[in-house]
């Protein structure tokens, strides 16, 4: 987004708080996040440093095969395919490119303070060297990810009551990949406490990781994370067989509760981005789309703010509904996706009145375009749910078992560590 502001002639300060390159989870790229790189020119730096994705890989361990969806049998054939990427490189790409458009970028740079008044807002920040830097502006944009700056400096964010889990994760060298052009398929494996993702990277490194329900990391105990890790893939018998020859090769970490949101996207001289905003779950890789897609409406958004304020109102308008869609439509599929019916219906996927292309274009991030895919999703739903009812009473169970599965746990319990 700063990038974007600069392009359009705005003075824009950046603020961050690490230094590039730096270790960052969320490696996986959605087939929507493509045309977003070519408007940015950007496309060929994203292609040298990802791995080609054609789609994805669901492993159960209730059902004798795996199940592959392919990007290209979309319903918009002209996104066959995405990246997986290093997020230290990803990153960087994207931090230097605002610098080369302009941007003031100061990295090692933590905001302290935020103070909104009727005639500006005061940013204050500290340096690595613990000087301290103030800075006069008209707008603030919270892009702070996991951190959620301003949501918790305005009590904005709370716990999403439908959903809840926490995650562990590393990186692997020598994991074994499927054949081909497949190699770049991320994979995911259901088993018994939530799913794991096995995400291939260039030059050999796998990013694996378990996103689970809480009460399992409260089962951790004494065990190291790594010795906590390695135990949960143990869980799944199909990914210990890829992993037979690996070697880890990063510091094991945790992670706490993966599902929030805000009770707001802006307010009076701030807009809130990405997972500044809000997250569900990492199961369909949206957190960079629906990140990226938040800063190309939210430039617009603040472009007209301070050019045309007549206008405003409106624009914040469209970009709150445009904030809250996102999200909406995936987290109708994530919440159900540890189901009996869900699974079920994703191992044995059928195309009648195109169902499996709209899905395919849901996986592919394709939701903010035109292309006609809700009749279709509708549809899904209505099998959906008549699925479930043949099967009343193990749909009952599920859900169940769903509901005290994303009962909260005490957030020291969860062993966050880096």
């Amino acid at each position: 987004m700063a990038a974007l502001l600069a392009e359009l002639g705005h003075k824009v300060t950046l603020l961050e708080k690490s230094r590039h390159p730096r270790f960052h989870i969320g490696e996986s790229l959605l087939p929507a996040n493509l045309p977003l790189f070519r408007r940015m020119g950007l496309e060929n730096q994203i292609r040298a440093i990802g791995m080609k994705k054609p789609g994805a890989e669901f492993v159960s361990p209730w059902h004798e095969t795996s199940q592959v969806f392919r990007f290209s049998d979309a319903w918009d054939k002209s996104m066959p395919y995405a990246y997986q990427v290093r997020r230290s490189e990803f990153d960087e790409v994207l931090i230097r490119n605002a610098a080369t458009k302009g941007v003031a970028v100061r990295e090692g740079c933590r905001v302290r303070d935020v103070e909104f008044g009727a005639d500006g807002t005061t940013v204050r920040a500290q340096h690595e060297n613990d000087g301290v830097e103030i800075w006069r502006t008209r707008y603030v944009i919270d892009a702070s990810g996991r951190d959620t700056f301003l949501g918790n400096c305005f009590k904005a964010k709370h716990r999403n009551p439908k959903h809840n889990s926490a995650a562990i994760y590393g990186h692997f060298s020598g994991a074994q990949r499927p054949p081909g052009e497949s190699e770049g398929n991320i994979t995911i494996f259901w088993f018994d406490h939530g799913w794991f993702w096995f995400i291939p990277l260039l030059n050999g490194v796998t990013s694996i990781g378990a996103t689970v329900w809480p009460y399992y990391m409260k089962t951790r105990g004494k065990r190291s994370p790594q010795e906590f890790f390695f135990d949960t893939i143990a869980m799944c018998p199909q990914l210990q067989l890829r992993l037979k020859d690996a070697s880890i090769v990063s510091p094991v970490e945790a992670t706490g509760n993966f599902s929030y949101t805000c009770d707001r996207t802006h307010g009076p001289g701030y807009l809130l981005l990405g997972d500044a905003y809000a997250f569900i779950d990492p199961v369909f890789s949206s957190g960079v789309m629906l990140a990226m897609n938040s800063a190309f409406a939210g430039a617009e958004v603040v472009d007209t703010i301070l050019r045309r304020p007549v206008d405003g109102p409106a624009a914040l308008a469209r970009f709150d509904k445009l904030m809250k869609h996102g999200p909406r439509e995936f987290s109708w599929f994530i919440y159900r996706i540890t189901t009996p019916t869900m699974r079920a219906l994703f191992m044995a996927p059928n195309n009648r009145w195109r169902m499996k292309e709209a899905l395919l274009s849901l996986l592919a991030g394709d939701i903010f375009g035109k292309t006609p895919i809700w009749g279709a999703l509708w549809r899904f739903k209505v099998v959906y749910y008549a699925a479930a009812a043949l099967n009343l009473r193990q749909s009952w169970l599920a859900w169940r078992r769903r509901s005290r599965n994303i009962l909260p746990v005490d957030e020291s319990a969860l062993g966050e560590t880096r």
